[in-house]
């Protein structure tokens, strides 16, 4: 019983990720076809030999939200892509003000309250 429930969470895993690939390439291909082979952020140029570090970002954030125009795509490098990723995660945790975030960078003091909570724990 376990090894039959197993199998078949394997094969929805692999149907998973193979309908992840195949609509990943679709918008992929698509954008590529858009967009020059430049990253929206650095401006790096992009050849066939080194295509495969260009990335499409979305900028809603919802990979299933690809209109036939590209307007929710922008062409990123890896590292311009992982870094627009982490920023997003640290303005939702508060972190930052650029996207709403809570916090005044300019303002925030990380160590205001340490005294005091040292002074607690002794």
């Amino acid at each position: 019983m376990a090894d039959k429930l197993s199998d078949r969470l394997d094969q929805v895993v692999a149907e998973a990720r193979r309908a992840r690939e195949q609509r990943e390439q679709d918008y992929r291909s698509r954008a590529l076809k858009m967009y020059p082979h430049i990253c929206g952020r650095c401006g790096r140029e992009f050849e066939r030999s080194n295509l495969h570090q260009l990335t499409v970002h979305h900028r809603d954030h919802n990979h299933d939200n690809n209109p036939d125009d590209g307007s929710n795509w922008e062409l990123l490098c890896l590292y311009c892509h992982d870094n627009e990723h982490q920023r997003q995660l640290e303005a939702q945790q508060g972190n930052s003000p650029r996207r709403g975030g809570k916090r005044d960078d300019a303002s925030y003091k990380a160590f205001a309250d340490l005294k005091e909570m040292l002074d607690r724990n002794r």
